[in-house]
């Protein structure tokens, strides 16, 4: 297993983060054996959120059961809007002390804002955010589909206020392009119009944790792309609004392709994509079963090359 070192975080993060958003954990199902199979693979950070239904219930009774939190990175997130924006000092308190609660731990390793209320001022949310930082409740913080422009500006007020700035974000990032929006207010860090996003993140050294690598499922594989009416059928509605498009079809195709000259199955090559990224990105990806989560963990090693990721992706 392959690691990146995340500074403050005191044990190493496999490059696969663990996605606790599925179903059977979301519903509150006990899915104990699976998080152990994963955390004997080297999957040592798990990803859930405050909307996930029961998600973080389930994963705090798990690491209360194994007495492992030590050695576990808890990432979660807040302030995911119900109707209306909820990107506010109050919301983030009312629901960081619920996930904690929830988890059954003291503090979490990585706490992240799951959506933006651009209409608000980043000082006020970064001054609550870092009320948690100063009790050692969360050792960073950081914002998922929030736009280049706004963590820009939210760092900077960070560093002009001497508070601690975002270090982790949770953008889509895919072989397939991200082209609708799925559940609103999502962003993505593929293709030319994020060339600057990308390049911001090179240069501010962020962590970047990967949501949707497979795409909702478009790019798992089960389904081929000579079936695309039985394909659409498969995906829910996000995916089918984010991802369902014909190039994205022609991508998958290209990666059945390639995982039939590899060897491996289309999930692992297009999960490859992902981890050959020169950003060093941590995909957050998902199983419900051993053998799958088995297989994704395979795909770390599986390197390809420059030529191989631009004609996946369209470009060659």
């Amino acid at each position: 297993m392959r690691y990146v070192n995340l500074a403050k975080i005191p044990r190493p993060v496999s490059r696969l983060v663990f996605g606790c958003a599925f179903p059977a954990m979301n519903a509150g199902e006990d899915v104990s054996e699976l998080l152990d199979e994963a955390f004997k693979a080297g999957m040592t950070a798990f990803d859930t959120a405050e909307n996930y239904g029961l998600s973080e219930v389930g994963l705090g009774n798990w690491m209360a059961s194994r007495k492992n939190r030590d050695s576990v990175t808890v990432i979660t997130k807040g302030c995911h809007p119900y109707g209306h924006p909820r990107v506010t000092p109050e919301d983030l308190r009312h629901d960081f002390d619920q996930s904690l609660q929830r988890l059954r731990t003291d503090h979490v390793d990585v706490y992240m804002l799951h959506r933006d209320d651009p209409a608000r001022p980043v000082g006020p949310i970064m001054e609550a955010l870092n009320e948690y930082v100063r009790e050692g409740k969360t050792l960073r913080i950081g914002a998922s589909n929030w736009t280049l422009e706004r963590l820009i500006e939210a760092n900077a007020y960070a560093q002009e206020h001497g508070l601690e700035p975002f270090s982790v974000i949770s953008p889509n990032y895919s072989l397939a392009r991200q082209l609708g929006d799925p559940w609103g207010g999502c962003t993505a860090l593929t293709g030319e119009e994020h060339e600057a996003d990308r390049a911001w993140c090179a240069q501010s050294g962020v962590t970047v944790i990967a949501y949707a690598s497979l795409a909702h499922g478009f790019l798992a594989g089960k389904i081929p792309s000579s079936e695309p009416e039985r394909l659409e059928a498969s995906l829910d509605e996000g995916g089918r609004r984010g991802y369902f498009h014909p190039d994205n079809l022609e991508r998958l195709r290209r990666a059945e392709e390639l995982a039939a000259k590899r060897g491996c199955s289309v999930a692992q090559i297009a999960l490859a994509y992902v981890l050959t990224d020169p950003l060093g990105l941590l995909p957050a990806v998902s199983a419900t079963k051993p053998k799958h989560m088995q297989a994704n963990v395979a795909a770390l090693d599986i390197a390809l090359s420059e030529e191989e990721r631009a004609w996946l992706d369209l470009q060659a």
